[in-house]
Parts: C-alpha cells; structure tokens; sequence
C-alpha cells in the first residue's frame, strides 16, 4: 500500500560532471513515494539518465563531479551512504542487459549478490528459486544468459537485483532492445512485480505508448537538466508539452487530433479503453471518409534482387529459408520480425559477411555474390543496431571522415562533405567532442554520419532508432526521406519499431522462424492478426482504435492516418 513517506527525496538538487564546464541538472525538486511507479521521460541529453545515476549511486561514486543540494534515498544522504549501501536499496535494470551478466547460468547469475553477501548456500538456493518463479525463470535456471532471447535477458536481470529485496526497481530504458511483443510482455512484468510486491518503480524511457500500455502514477518530463513537468499522466498527455519537447505522443491521440477532436485530462486520454468514443466517434469517422486512400504500387527498376535465398549457421537448422523478394530504386522499406527471425543474417548476406547455402542476390542487375566485401560497400551502406561495434575512432569527425580516407578522398572534399554530413545529422556542435562523451543515441548517429557521408546507392540500417529519441530520431529520418526524394537513395530498414515502419515506409516484408510470412503494404501488415501474432509484432494502437470504435476496416483507417501525416510532413518541409 502507497505511503506518504517519501523513498526518494531531491531538493534544489546539481550535478555537474567533472569533465563538463556547465551543471547537467539544475535545481531537481523531486519527491518519489514508496510505492509508487514513475515513468522519466525527455530528449537525448535532458539528463534523465545522469538522474537516474544518481538515484542508484553510480554519482557520485562511479562518475565523479560536484553535487549541490540534497539527494535523499530512505533518508540519508547518497553522498555519504555509498555505493553497496545504495545498491541494496535501489535496484537497476540497465538497457543493455548483457554488460549486467557476470554468471555462467541463469542461476549463477541470480544468485551473485547472495554470494558476495555469504548468503549461506541452502537459504541461497531456496532465495533463488522464489525469485526465478516471480519473474518466470524458473525452468532456465542451468541455461547460459547469453543464450536467451532479450526478453528472457532482461528477466534474468531483473531477478538478479530483486534477490537483495530492494525497495526500488530502477529501469533504464528496458523496451530499447526488444521486439514489440516482448516489449509489451516486459511492461506487463514490470507492472506485475510493482503489484505483487509493492516496490516503488522508476521507469527511463523513451517510447511513451507502450510503457502506457500500464498504468504509471506520475510522468516526469525533463529538458536540459531541469523537470519541466511532474504530473499525472492524462493531465500530460492533454497538453501541449509533449509536442513541444520533442516526445511522441500515443498515435491514437495523434489520430483523434487529426480528426479535430479536442482532448481533455477529463477524457482519460493516457488509457485508450477508457475513453468515451462516443463523444468522439462522429469525427473520427467524418475524418476517415473524407476520402479513400490506397498504397501506391513501387515503380522503377529493380536495384535488389533476393531469389530462394537460404542460410544456416550449423549447417542443419535453417536461419533463413528460400527468402524471396525486391526492391525497387528509390524504395524505404521495413523489414520485420522478432528477434530471432533472421532479420539481421539477411543483411549480412547482403553485405558479403556470410555465403549463403543457396539463392542469389542480384544488385543493380550485376550478380552480388561474386563481389567481395570491400566492392560491396562502395554502393551498400550498412549501419549497425549497436554503434559501438563500428566506432574505430577516438574523435567525432575522424570516425565520420575514415571511410572517405580510405578512398582517398582530398582534404578539402573531405572536410566539406564531413561538416554537410554532421550539420544534417545534427552532430555539428559536436565535432571535435571525444566519442566517448557521447550518449548512446548520440554514438547511433555518428555511425549513421559516418555512411552517409560515402554517398551510397542502397542504406540498410539495423534498428535506426533504438537509443534515440523521438525528435533525434525523426532528424534523422527527414533527413533520410529528403535525401530518398531529391537522389533516389534506397533504404531498408530493420527494425522492431512499429512506429517508424508505419511512418516511413510504404511497405513491409515480415519474417517469422526464417520465413517470409507477409510482403505487403504497411497498412495491410498491421491490419493483418495472423501476420502480427507471428512475427511477435503488436496491434498498433490505430488498429485498436478502428476496431473497438467501428471505424470501419482497420486497414483503410491506417492508410488514411498514414497519408495524412505524409502530408504534414510534406507542409512542414516546405516551411523550412
């Protein structure tokens, strides 16, 4: 049962970094009660994350710098508690799960922290199987973390800070690695664990509609470094503040808006079921059949060819099998899947990573296969999901400039198409930043630069936006969109981001299992259950809202959602 009695205190609260010449949080009032669940939420470098570290102890005692004010956990100062101390209090669940695995097993690594506190072995053991039950572990106990799916991944982490009974369960950023089902079974957990045990909750993270998929007592909304709202969610959600700060708001409400239907906290808008459709309804189907709207069909000349293509990493069990499909130039497709599905050992066939066992791949009409890697990436740009697996540099402009002094470029040219690049990327003010000063989101885009800047034929980027926010991310995307308008620049996309799929490309092809079950417009893709429940994709929240307000066919209400915001994306690139 929630108190009055605040676990978390912050009062007129700084920290500035020791490396940094300005405060990265500025007078942090903040106020969380035991029990609670609060969801942080902001723009790539608001400071959520540096708050977040000071909440579980990494500052001052990891990351050093000058504190001013008061931070509070259960009443003492962090300052002079220290780190173990605090550790037994809050508990985190970082976002990349694989750096928190120290354990051979699953049962190994539960049991870490009952080690080094000579828990003895039989309450230890019996300590470990209560908390593998709770978070749906139990049968993994002998299996290694790393040969579990990331759902799974994020569940052995979270048993492995449970077993010392925090009373606060810190989540940074849990949905950034995980397809979208999963992301919605981790919420589902998360509200699960709050419940069950009546922890308090702190959730970092980016994508507002699926941590909404349960509910949150408070949303705390941060810009440079400051908390700019601390509100109830439907209150938040009825104003203006999101659009504002560059965070995206459920695409229900986009559609509502679209339709001109004002939303008040009054409506329950942070709850899509509890929402009176009635009041709202006569709008929403007058903006539906304004007119009808169907996909266009690609047109062009085919500049990838994928024919029967198959793939096995052992030789028996198929990753990929008799894959068939193709883009045309000037394309922007998705490609879907849960983890697993094969999505990314399709683009290192592509790229010449791997040999596929049989098919082909044509590209621009010339055989693909019999080009080696090198020859490859002078058309094809691949960027990957983790950007730290292709930073080779210490400094911003030497990473983004390497691949042009490999070819030779000169000075000049080189320097002149690194600052265009970097401006458009949004990396400019950074240039001559060390990369390790980067955030994670901010690494993605240097990766991103980094291609770019080698003017190639077809992109294929692995998960575009996982560590980026909403208004970075949509920088980039623009960016992408324009440059696939005015040079007819090709893209694929791999991705679990249902949301970018539906707003940037026209059309999907889903895997499931090594299969291609769906190549199709999105509209269809999201409009078909069988499609969805396969690829451990989602029903996005427009689908929801045509079918439980009997808006007619779910497919055309996408399309005409999808048509209008290429319409105001078309009006907005014309104002600037």
């Amino acid at each position: 049962m929630k108190t009055t009695d605040p676990l978390i205190l912050f009062k007129d609260f700084s920290f500035q970094y020791k490396s940094q010449n300005a405060p990265t949080l500025h007078d942090i009032n903040l106020s969380v009660n035991r029990g609670e669940k609060v969801l942080i939420i902001g723009p790539s470098g608001s400071g959520k994350s540096t708050l977040g570290s000071c909440l579980n102890g990494l500052i001052p005692f990891s990351f050093k710098g000058r504190m001013g004010g008061s931070a509070q956990i259960n009443g003492k100062e962090t300052s002079k508690t220290g780190l173990f101390p605090l550790s037994q209090v809050v508990g985190t669940v970082l976002q990349d799960t694989d750096c928190q695995f120290v354990g051979l097993s699953v049962a190994e690594d539960i049991a870490f922290a009952l080690e080094n506190s000579c828990i003895p072995q039989p309450e230890m053991r019996e300590i470990v199987r209560k908390t593998s039950l709770l978070v749906d572990m139990d049968r993994f106990l002998d299996q290694a973390p790393f040969e579990l799916s990331g759902g799974q991944k994020q569940r052995v982490s979270l048993a492995g800070v449970m077993v010392d009974d925090v009373d606060c369960l810190l989540f940074d950023e849990p949905l950034a690695n995980l397809d979208p089902h999963t992301g919605r079974l981790a919420i589902e957990l998360i509200d699960d664990i709050q419940k069950k045990t009546g922890k308090t909750v702190i959730i970092i993270e980016h994508r507002l509609e699926d941590v909404l998929h349960r509910p949150v007592n408070r949303i705390i909304l941060m810009e440079r470094g400051r908390i700019v709202s601390d509100t109830a969610p439907d209150e938040l959600l009825a104003s203006s503040l999101l659009s504002q700060k560059g965070i995206r708001e459920p695409l229900y409400l986009t559609a509502l808006k679209y339709a001109g239907c004002p939303v008040t906290g009054q409506d329950n808008p942070s709850s899509l079921t509890a929402m009176a459709k009635d009041r709202f309804k006569p709008a929403l189907e007058e903006w539906t059949m304004r007119e009808k709207v169907s996909p266009g069909t690609p047109e062009g000349e085919e500049i990838l060819g994928i024919r029967d293509l198959s793939y096995s990493y052992d030789g028996d069990k198929p990753v990929l099998n008799d894959i068939s499909f193709s883009l045309k130039k000037g394309e922007m497709i998705s490609v879907l899947g849960k983890n697993g599905a094969g999505k990314s050992t399709l683009s290192k066939l592509i790229m010449g990573v791997i040999t596929p066992d049989r098919g082909s791949i044509s590209f621009m009409g010339g055989n693909l296969l019999e080009k080696p890697v090198n020859e490859r990436s002078r058309s094809i740009g691949f960027v990957m999901q983790n950007p730290n697996h292709m930073i080779s540099h210490s400094l911003i402009r030497e990473e983004v400039g390497f691949g042009l002094d490999l070819r030779g470029t000169a000075e000049e040219e080189r320097d002149r198409r690194v600052d265009d690049v970097l401006k458009l990327c949004g990396l400019y003010p950074f240039r001559n930043w060390p990369i390790r000063a980067l955030s994670y989101g901010q690494r993605k885009r240097v990766t991103i630069a980094s291609i770019l800047v080698l003017e190639p034929e077809l992109l294929i980027l692995d998960e575009p936006t996982a560590g980026q926010d909403y208004r970075h991310y949509t920088e980039i995307m623009e960016f992408l969109t324009d440059l696939n308008s005015r040079t007819g620049l090709t893209i694929m996309m791999v991705t679990h981001d249902m949301h970018l799929a539906l707003e940037y490309t026209d059309r999907a092809v889903v895997l499931s299992e090594g299969e291609m079950i769906c190549d199709n417009s999105i509209a269809r893709v999201f409009s078909d259950r069988d499609v969805i429940v396969k690829a451990n994709l989602k029903e996005t929240s427009l689908f929801t809202l045509a079918e439980q307000w009997d808006l007619g066919n779910p497919e055309d209400f996408i399309n005409r959602f999808i048509a209008h915001e290429k319409m105001i994306r078309r009006e907005t690139r014309g104002q600037q």
